[in-house]
This record gives structure tokens, C-alpha cells and sequence, in this order.
């Protein structure tokens, strides 16, 4: 069976779609999964062995060109894990005889199989319930899937040429400081500075600070407000396959939620991650695919205009959340026994 999985939203969104392609394929592996991701998802479905094609969907083009795309495919079937129009109508135009999606937005027009799940409940985590549509299609799958879901072969030999170039010694904690353009949380510069130095008062690990190939300011920032400490920064630019082998062997992954953090999860990295206190953006929602006792969680009480009656309260709840971050912080060693 051909079976059509479509993701095309950003990285931390795909990541959670991959335990529900894992199971396709492993229900049957005669299955042929193909995937249908934005551009930049691109690299990293090409690198999941589970998935046998690869479809970009580059919004650019028009609807029709995508239709073609999909139409030449030859699917079976299609289950859409987070729709919008344009998605829609063209599996409905490339005659797709069996399209799954949840039952949300005007786009659910164009499916056949209309699936209620509510998610804005948040009755269970993204990833869980893109495994639940699996079941439309059947039933008796398995939705058990290995941890860390995905392993690269030379990923030890990336790691191991990082440490030689930059004559790291110790086991790495890294930071990711930057938003990413998806979280609704996080410290500030400063406050990351005060944890950054707890990490490094330590004494027993190798500080990296990790930023995208669009954070060079940023990192100009943090180096500025870091200077002379024992920190190595890096700017990732080899692409985000790259980025996933290299960080599969730090010691912990530091981050508010952004697709950074999926990432270090699913290739096995213990993390620390910081939530917007919203159920909508909560850990509940958003936890990693990767092993729970690996992941710490933090919700980060949004604070009110200074001049609201309920700001002093806020803060409070704010300030105790980074004394536990730090108290946290200076125990890594126990972070993977926990």
C-alpha cells in the first residue's frame, strides 16, 4: 500500500509526525510511506530510514503544481496530520480515493475520513495524537516505537571530529537561547547568563552555546555578555542532519520549546525545556518523542504589565520556577538517573 503522510508545517511539528510514520511502516513493511513536508523538513525526512519518498511542498508554487506532485505519487491512501486548504484540496484534485484528517477547519471538506480529536483539549501530547490517526487506517497497528526514534550510523564520528576541531575534553551541556519563531516562552539574556554560569562554576563540563546560521547577531550578543568565560559558541551551518548527529551525544540540551529541542529529543539527548504556562503551548502538548525520563519540563509564568494588581504575584511564581531551573542546573549529573 502506498500510504501519503502530510506534515508541512514547521520542524518541532514534523518531528512529531515521525512516531506516526515509524508505526506505518512498521505495521507492514511493504508499505511505502511518503511524506509530504515544508522545504526545510526536507533533509531530515530524506535521512528517516521509515520513509521511502519524499514530497516538498513549497508553498510558492501553486496549488496545482502540488497536486502533481501528489498525483504522481500514486498513493493508496492519505493521512493528513495537520491540514489547512490548500493541502487539502489538492490530494482531493490528485483523486487520493481514501484522504484521513482531523476534523478541523473548512479544509475538512475534502477528506473522506473526518477524524474528531479536539486537540485543543490537549488531551494527550502532539505526537500521541498523530499516532491516534494512524488507527483509522488500522486499527490493530502497534503504536510502539523505538527510542530514540532515530540513529545515525556516523553519528559518533561527527561528534568526535567536533571535539578535535574544537579541543573539547569534557561531556557537553549546550544551550540554545534563541526563540526559533515558535515558542511562546523563555528567559531573558540575562537570566540565561545566570544559568550558563551555574553550569560553568561546575567545573566538570564543556559549555556550547548553539545557534542557528540566522542567529549570527545573537551570537554576537551572548558572546559579548559571556566574555571571558569558558563557553565555545557555535553557529550550526551544515544543515540540520548535521546539527541532529552532533547534539545526539551532549550530555543535555538546554532550550525553551522550539524545534531545537524535538530534535535533541528525538535522537536520544537528555533536555531541560522551557513551556509558555498555557495549556495550548504547555509540555503537555508539546513534550518531546523521546524517552520522558530524559526530559525535564518548566512552565514559565507570563508575566502581566508591571501595573497590574496581579504582576507581584507572577513574578513571584516566575522567580521560584528559575531557583528550581538552577537548583536543577547545578545536579546535572543525576538529570539521566531521574
Amino acid at each position: 500500500m502506498n500510504i501519503l503522510v502530510v506534515r508541512t508545517d514547521k520542524l518541532g511539528d514534523f518531528i512529531t509526525a515521525l512516531p506516526a510514520i515509524y508505526v506505518l511502516k512498521k505495521h507492514n513493511p511493504h508499505n511505502r510511506i511518503i511524506a509530504c513536508v515544508a522545504p526545510l523538513n526536507k533533509e531530515l525526512a530524506l535521512a528517516c530510514g521509515f520513509i521511502d519518498e519524499v514530497i516538498v511542498d513549497d508553498e510558492k508554487s501553486g496549488v496545482w503544481e502540488l497536486t502533481k506532485k501528489l498525483k504522481k505519487a500514486n498513493a493508496d491512501v492519505s493521512i493528513t496530520l495537520f491540514s489547512n486548504t490548500r493541502v487539502a484540496f489538492a490530494q482531493f484534485a490528485a483523486g487520493i480515493s481514501k484522504r484521513i484528517a482531523p476534523a478541523t477547519k473548512i479544509a475538512q471538506i475534502f477528506y473522506t475520513h473526518r477524524v474528531r480529536q479536539r486537540r485543543s483539549e490537549v488531551a494527550m501530547a502532539e505526537f500521541e495524537y498523530n499516532l491516534e490517526l494512524t488507527k483509522t487506517l488500522f486499527p490493530d497497528i502497534d503504536l510502539g516505537y523505538t527510542k530514540p526514534l532515530v540513529v545515525f550510523g556516523d553519528a559518533k564520528d561527527v561528534y568526535m571530529e567536533f571535539c578535535k576541531e574544537y579541543k573539547v575534553t569534557k561531556e557537553v551541556v549546550a544551550f540554545h537561547v534563541g526563540f526559533g519563531g515558535s515558542s511562546d516562552a523563555n528567559w531573558n539574556l540575562d537570566e540565561y547568563g545566570i544559568l550558563i554560569r551555574e553550569v560553568l562554576k561546575q567545573g566538570r563540563y564543556q559549555l556550547v552555546l548553539t545557534f542557528g546560521p540566522d542567529e549570527v547577531s545573537l551570537c554576537k550578543e551572548m558572546q559579548e555578555k559571556l566574555k571571558g568565560e569558558d563557553i565555545l559558541f557555535y553557529i550550526s551551518k551544515s544543515g540540520i542532519v548535521h546539527f541532529a548527529k552532533l547534539i545526539s551525544s551532549f550530555k543535555l540540551f538546554v532550550s525553551t520549546s522550539t524545534g531545537t529541542y524535538h530534535l535533541a529529543s528525538l535522537v536520544g539527548c537528555a533536555t531541560m525545556t522551557f513551556f509558555a504556562d498555557t495549556l495550548f503551548a504547555s509540555s503537555k502538548r508539546w513534550k518531546g518523542v523521546g524517552d520522558e525520563n530524559l526530559q525535564q519540563h518548566f512552565m514559565i509564568p507570563q508575566l502581566p504589565h508591571r501595573g497590574d494588581k496581579s504582576f507581584l504575584s507572577a513574578k513571584n511564581q516566575r522567580d521560584a520556577v528559575f531557583a528550581d531551573v538552577l537548583k536543577k542546573l547545578s545536579q546535572i549529573k543525576a538529570l539521566k538517573e531521574e
